[in-house]
């Protein structure tokens, strides 16, 4: 009589495939938050440059990237549409314009 050693059917295949998932969707949660975290800190910096000329063209570059950013990692997570978050982080027009956004 021989022995065979269990072998991995699909559902064992499937649990790893799962569970390696989850790990990619927390990270891209993760990601998306420090994403949106770093939107709220560049546009508070913006709003709170007290009409320093010299400093807003960074202040607004920067945001603008971060915005960016923000935007590519909702859309990673298969969020397509910003109004919502434009909204919800009060992101200014001027950040929007530098996007290409009207």
């Amino acid at each position: 009589m021989s022995l065979r050693p269990p072998s991995l059917g699909a559902s064992a295949a499937e649990a790893a495939f799962d569970a390696l998932g989850h790990e990619i969707l927390a990270e891209k949660a993760a990601a998306l938050g420090r994403a949106g975290q770093r939107v709220e800190e560049t546009v508070a910096k913006l709003r709170q440059n007290n009409g320093d000329e010299e400093q807003r063209p960074r202040l607004l570059k920067e945001a603008a990237a971060a915005v960016h950013a923000y935007f590519i990692q909702r859309e990673l997570c298969g969020l397509r549409r910003h109004e919502s978050a434009i909204r919800e982080y009060d992101i200014p027009r001027a950040v929007l314009v530098r996007l290409g956004a009207s």
